[in-house]
């Protein structure tokens, strides 16, 4: 069989993104390595912590305060990646047997929620941080600023509100292809 010349070749990769969408996959996906760091972190600390503990009555002090701190922080930083690659929860049991234009509307009005979620999270997140800090709240063992934890989130969800905005509009420049 013969090739047409005149439909161009799928892209490979993420060429299809473009240098925006490039780019905010790759902003991403170091959110999320930086994620998984801090979780890898989290549990060597564990570790440490419950063998401290159990063979030497020494655990890591403020381990749960650590833990509380860190971990909210470090799961913000996936969703802007989960969204980017699809690995959203959708229910498509209502939507299998729709065309693939309805399909699109409903991912993008979709992805448009998930925008509009991610810039009220920071936004709220944010005023939530400086509030803290205003109030000059710490921790209790440790006495680490509160706000510093949930002023890191922020960004993360900057991240996913771009993500969403990018995945409701990227897909209609690209003829109704998803991505």
């Amino acid at each position: 069989m013969q090739e047409d010349s005149a439909v161009p070749a799928p892209p490979s990769g993420d060429d299809h993104r473009g240098p925006y969408g490039r780019l905010l996959l790759l902003l991403a996906k170091w959110f999320a390595y930086a994620g998984g760091l801090v979780f890898i972190a989290l549990v060597l600390m564990s570790v440490v912590s419950i063998v401290g503990r159990k063979l030497f009555g020494a655990p890591v002090p403020g381990d749960v305060e650590l833990l509380q701190l860190s971990s909210a922080f470090a799961s913000a930083t996936f969703f802007a990646y989960c969204h980017l690659m699809h690995g959203d929860v959708k229910v498509d049991f209502f939507t299998a047997n729709m065309t693939s234009g309805r399909r699109l509307i409903l991912d993008s009005i979709g992805s448009l929620l998930v925008g509009l979620l991610g810039a009220l999270l920071a936004w709220r997140t944010a005023a939530g941080a400086i509030s803290l800090k205003e109030a000059g709240e710490t921790s209790a063992i440790l006495e680490l600023p509160v706000w510093l934890a949930q002023a890191l989130m922020v960004p993360s969800f900057v991240l996913l509100a771009l993500a969403g905005f990018y995945m409701c509009w990227h897909p209609w420049t690209r003829g109704g292809e998803t991505s």
